[in-house]
């Protein structure tokens, strides 16, 4: 049970991140592609976000969570991606991190 409130935790802190439309797959279409499909590491993802938004950068580093949660999501294949976005979007406190990251996904590779 603590187990799995840490996960939601870590979802809603790191997903990054990350509240979007669910998808059924990935498709080309998709609103969640940008962050499914970034080429972007840790680094980058950061860096953008520093450059774009530094209170939302300073607010997910402060969290070790949700630092843990946007490494792990941004090591994982694409499909895990799909399936960590879909879960994050379950949870509304996770809306605030999931849209930082996304908005910078499809420009991190600039960083």
């Amino acid at each position: 049970m603590v187990r799995l409130s840490l996960t939601k935790l870590a979802a809603a802190a790191g997903g990054v991140a990350f509240a979007l439309t669910a998808g059924s797959g990935i498709a080309s279409a998709d609103p969640l592609d940008p962050v499914v499909n970034t080429t972007c590491n840790y680094g980058q993802v950061m860096a953008a976000l520093n450059a774009t938004d530094p209170a939302a950068a300073a607010q997910l580093t402060a969290s070790p969570i949700a630092t843990s949660y946007l490494r792990q999501f941004l090591a994982s294949p694409p499909p895990k991606r799909l399936q960590m976005a879909q879960q994050i979007q379950a949870m509304p406190q996770a809306a605030p991190y999931f849209n930082d990251v996304l908005s910078v996904a499809g420009s991190c590779n600039n960083y």
